[in-house]
């Protein structure tokens, strides 16, 4: 069952602008560690971090909030799964939202796909909801 989705479309050279005009502050405040740590290898850094921001604001826009009612931009945070596969990781007000939209017996399930192709980048995030892990064994 599709419980929301989003989608968003970021112009890198705005990015790139953003990180020239505030660094670090800007970074620290919207992108996680692990976000910065894998755009910062890259070699198009900002294309790297505009994916990530667009994951984001779809994200936003999946959960039905947008970045308000206690979703905050670090609440969110682009992660690879085992094979490579990005997802979202949700913590605070993000994670609150998610759970409360999340049927019972269900699991949460995220996927998200981002892409780029200068100037632009691009996310679409689906929250699904799936039958929950049996805790029988």
């Amino acid at each position: 069952m599709i419980l929301g989705i989003g989608n968003d479309l970021c112009d890198i050279r705005r990015i790139e602008q953003t990180i020239d005009r505030f660094g670090d502050r800007f970074l620290m405040r919207v992108f996680t560690d692990v976000e910065r740590t894998k755009s910062d290898r890259r070699r198009m850094r900002a294309a790297s971090y505009a994916k990530r921001f667009a994951a984001k604001e779809a994200c936003a826009k999946a959960l039905g909030t947008g970045l308000r009612h206690g979703v905050f931009w670090r609440d969110m945070g682009v992660v690879n799964l085992p094979g490579g596969r990005p997802t979202m990781r949700l913590t605070g007000g993000a994670k609150v939202r998610l759970d409360s939209l999340v049927p019972a017996g269900m699991a949460a399930d995220i996927h998200l796909t981002i892409t780029d192709e200068y100037p632009l980048a691009e996310a679409m995030v689906v929250i699904m909801a799936i039958p929950a892990p049996s805790s029988a064994g």
